[in-house]
């Protein structure tokens, strides 16, 4: 799709004419004793009036607070902001080309789009998804990681051994020599995808050297009618405000991010958790990527992660739904922080599937697998009654980060009342 300038469209670019519209809309709704409009605003709105009280102020700081701004001043502002860099894209010199700068991201998706946006500098992508898989101690820690991702999404993908293992070894090159450049920027958003490469990066300046000036970029959030689940979503201009927000990082985050390194691979998570708690003024996201990390150990309630709890629920209210539908309302709806991909669901929906007494049953194995058709079994729902644990139920061997979880022995666990890992 496109916008009327020739532009592609966006939840991300808003215009503010349109949004005066809405509120003029909403507010008219409201009036009328829409109730659909009333839920709407009793969302957003700290004290709506009754009918005969709204006014256009009311409906306004609903649309606001829908959008991600605090206030209809503050949209207002933002709108404006992303016109006046918009404008400048093209016409200004690269933000970026007054030093030799390194960007780092965890995956490919702003590459082309930080070009787009005006951008000069080198570009490194390093996505070795530690936040699913083995993390453990030990020199062989790439040996593992690539038999990880080769088994976990090698069919899917179509990888081979010597593409992967070649992939992670030239990531980790190019973090040691990133030392070299006069600015290295890290560009991440709030989940634990993200943020344990962001800790992996630390640890290796750490242990390497540091690049002259070392900054981040990190949004947890960003205005626009869709749910933000990641840089990837935002156009140009918006990497451009973003960019105007980073912070520089000392000596003490880098410390704090190799010590978050070290801790997720241990076998013993309470570190981790510590560090969870912690947190460190300089790495705002990283706290509560860590505790979103922590609850995929198996729950003392029922032995499920918090993903596979949610996948679980997804099918049981869908009554059947497709794997790539099911994926889509997680990310969209249930998921508190968002951090995997399509493919990394599929691993999740495998293992439910494929325990000595699956959660899920999958049909349509002729169909492309997000066409896949899921539901549960009788062991799926005792799952959700409380009347079954899933490590009895024989789901083989799985890690998250350095905790090694196998069937039916004592592990580690996440405790949801007291908010910190058990051993039970």
């Amino acid at each position: 799709m496109t916008e009327p300038t020739g532009r592609p469209a966006t939840p991300f670019r808003l215009d503010f004419d349109q949004q005066r519209k809405r509120a003029k809309e909403l507010c008219r709704a409201l009036r009328d004793g829409s109730m659909e409009a009333a839920a709407r605003a009793a969302r957003h709105h700290p004290a709506l009036p009754p009918p005969d009280g709204i006014r256009l102020a009311d409906a306004q700081l609903v649309i606001a607070r829908e959008l991600g701004c605090a206030s209809w001043p503050r949209l207002k502002e933002h709108v404006a902001a992303m016109d006046r860099v918009r404008d400048a894209i093209g016409r200004s010199a690269a933000p970026d080309g007054h030093r030799q700068t390194l960007h780092i991201r965890c995956g490919s998706d702003i590459r082309p789009v930080l070009r787009e946006a005006g951008f000069a500098g080198e570009f490194l992508e390093y996505s070795n998804p530690f936040c699913q898989g083995p993390v453990p101690q030990g020199p062989d820690l790439l040996v593992r990681r690539t038999r990880f991702i080769l088994d976990a999404y090698g069919a899917a993908m179509a990888l081979d051994e010597a593409s992967v293992a070649a992939k992670l070894a030239a990531e980790e090159e190019g973090l040691t020599r990133a030392a070299g450049y006069d600015r290295v920027v890290i560009w991440v958003e709030h989940d634990s995808f993200d943020q344990l490469v962001l800790v992996r990066c630390l640890a290796a300046f750490a242990e390497h050297g540091m690049p002259r000036l070392l900054e981040l970029v990190s949004a947890n959030r960003f205005p626009g009618a869709a749910r933000f689940i990641g840089l990837g979503q935002l156009p140009p201009e918006a990497l451009r405000l973003l960019w105007a927000a980073r912070r520089r990082l000392g000596a003490e985050a880098v410390s704090f991010g190799r010590r978050c390194w070290e801790a997720l691979r241990r076998p013993d998570p309470r570190e981790l958790a510590a560090l969870a708690a912690q947190g460190t003024a300089d790495l705002p996201d990283l706290p509560n990527a860590l505790h979103r990390h922590l609850q995929e150990l198996p729950w003392t309630r029922d032995g499920l992660s918090l993903t596979q709890r949610l996948t679980l629920e997804i099918v049981r209210d869908e009554g059947e739904a497709t794997i790539g539908r099911s994926f889509g309302r997680l990310m969209r709806e249930r998921e508190p922080l968002p951090w995997m991909g399509d493919v990394m669901f599929l691993a999740e929906v495998d293992a439910l599937a494929g325990a000595a007494r699956p959660a899920l049953a999958v049909a349509g194995p002729e169909e492309p697998w997000p066409q896949r058709r899921l539901s549960l079994t009788a062991a799926g729902l005792a799952l959700l009654d409380g009347r079954a644990d899933w490590l009895a139920c024989g789901p083989g061997e799985r890690w998250v980060g350095g905790v090694q979880l196998r069937t039916q022995e004592p592990c580690w666990r996440w405790d949801d009342r007291s908010g910190m890992p058990v051993r039970r």
